[in-house]
């Protein structure tokens, strides 16, 4: 059998892999761009399969496309959406900035599928009806968006959040040293260091679903340049009514076109808002790993779960490889972010010419954060113990619990007691019992680690 089919384009003839469901300008494509290897993600295959459906779905309502033809683009583009023959989209993500070899890409597989259904389809006349690449993969960028943090990413971070507040709840009773500049300072209690962690994520979520009304609305309809040329006025309304069926997401037209064209200001401000997200991360993540630090010569407050051997050559050593796997995600999103803020400003009068890289570096982005805040909750934060003798071994020796005397015996008296019980490695309630005309009972109540995490002032 052939290795390979002869097919052709406006620029001619040339050969295509005998087995590939696309044609010859995605061929074009493949010949041209042989620059990383990385094709655009599934995601946004998907979506342009969802854009598509709707698309030939509008242009049959309207008897713009036969019925049984409409059927057979419609039933091929559900398949991709499905997730179906993602191995044929080969086009590197590297490309032309417009993205029209993928769109093309889509096209043609679509057109090659709907074939199979006894009917003519042409890949440009028909699939691409009332379309062009440039509101086409614009379009395909938002939608895929939406779906990935809706479906994925926002329902990750509420299971972190919940495991948080969980273990946060389980753990109200422990009492540890705070920490200022990595310096010992006044008692917090556990569950208010995670709190903190919970609402670091909990703003988190309220800061996505802000932008999605804006991700949420469509260039489709803008055509070429945002006029709409070749599409009807109505056309980028019914899509967006379209894909809203299909999704159950809230999908809108936008209402310029021109700035949905030239602009990717939605995108580069959800990426501002996972870069937010993966500063919250990394926050965490280090926390637990000093928490973590030892077992003996470090801060020794917790134990996360062993999971795996942590040396080559030291026995027993266990290292904590969760956090720093989402560490190393925070790291690649924030620059995922600067390549988006570049490639933003990248749109030229009518167009944008960095989308297939916004496009991958936003869908990366969302996919490895929504990963990494389920390993984070399920393999550090749910099964981390706590080291009790340890915290309440330092906490009682903290010189720093001298602060909740000030309004008693002043700063300087205080000052005072604090660095005698540096000095002679003392708890600070023996020299301050030494030190002030206070009783044992009296400095007790007023040092009293739990009470202190509770704020206020202490008489």
């Amino acid at each position: 059998m052939a290795q390979y089919r002869i097919e052709k384009d406006s620029m001619g003839e040339l050969q295509v892999p005998a087995d590939a469901l696309y044609g010859a300008q995605t061929q074009r494509a493949v010949n041209n761009f042989s620059v990383s290897g990385l094709p655009l993600p599934a995601a946004f295959i998907r979506a342009l399969g969802l854009v598509k459906a709707a698309c030939a779905e509008v242009n049959r309502d309207a008897g713009e496309l036969d019925s049984p033809l409409a059927k057979a683009i419609i039933a091929a583009a559900e398949e991709l959406a499905a997730g179906k023959y993602y191995e044929h989209f080969p086009i590197d993500v590297f490309q032309t900035g417009s993205a029209t070899s993928t769109n093309m890409n889509a096209n043609e597989v679509i057109a090659h599928l709907a074939a199979r259904a006894g009917v003519t389809v042409h890949a440009n006349d028909h699939v691409n009806m009332g379309q062009s690449s440039n509101d086409v993969i614009p379009t395909a960028i938002h939608v895929s968006a939406v779906l990935e943090t809706t479906q994925k990413l926002l329902p990750a971070l509420q299971h972190l959040k919940s495991v948080v507040e969980q273990r946060a709840a389980e753990l109200d009773d422990v009492v540890l040293t705070g920490r200022t500049h990595l310096m010992d300072a006044m008692p917090v209690r556990l569950s208010q260091e995670l709190g903190g962690w919970a609402a670091q994520i909990g703003l988190a979520m309220d800061r996505l679903k802000a932008v999605m009304p804006r991700i949420s609305a469509l260039a489709l309809g803008g055509t070429a340049v945002g006029t709409g040329v070749n599409a009807r006025a109505d056309f980028g309304d019914k899509v967006a009514m379209a894909l809203s069926r299909r999704t159950k997401l809230a999908f809108t037209s936008n209402p310029n076109k021109f700035e949905a064209l030239s602009a990717q200001d939605a995108a580069v401000e959800l990426s501002g808002q996972l870069k937010t997200l993966a500063v919250s991360l990394m926050k965490i993540s280090n926390d637990l790993r000093w928490m973590n630090s030892g077992p003996l010569a470090g801060l020794g407050e917790i134990a996360l779960p062993g999971l795996q051997p942590g040396s080559s050559i030291m026995p027993g050593k266990v290292n904590p490889v969760i956090p720093e796997s989402v560490a190393m995600v925070c790291a690649q999103v924030i620059g995922n972010d600067v390549t988006i803020t570049i490639g933003g400003q990248s749109g030229n009068f009518q167009l944008n010419v960095m989308l297939p890289v916004i496009a991958y570096n936003l869908l990366q982005s969302i996919e490895i954060l929504s990963n990494a805040s389920r390993m984070l909750a399920d393999k550090a934060i749910a099964g981390f113990t706590v080291n009790r003798k340890n915290i309440e071994a330092t906490l009682g020796r903290n010189p720093i619990l001298v602060t909740a005397l000030n309004p008693v015996i002043g700063y300087e008296l205080g000052a005072k007691i604090a660095k005698t019980a540096y000095a002679q490695g003392r708890a600070v309630m023996d020299v301050a019992e030494e030190m002030t005309e206070l009783s044992r009972e009296e400095l007790e109540r007023l040092l009293n680690p739990h009470q202190l995490t509770l704020g206020g002032i202490q008489k």
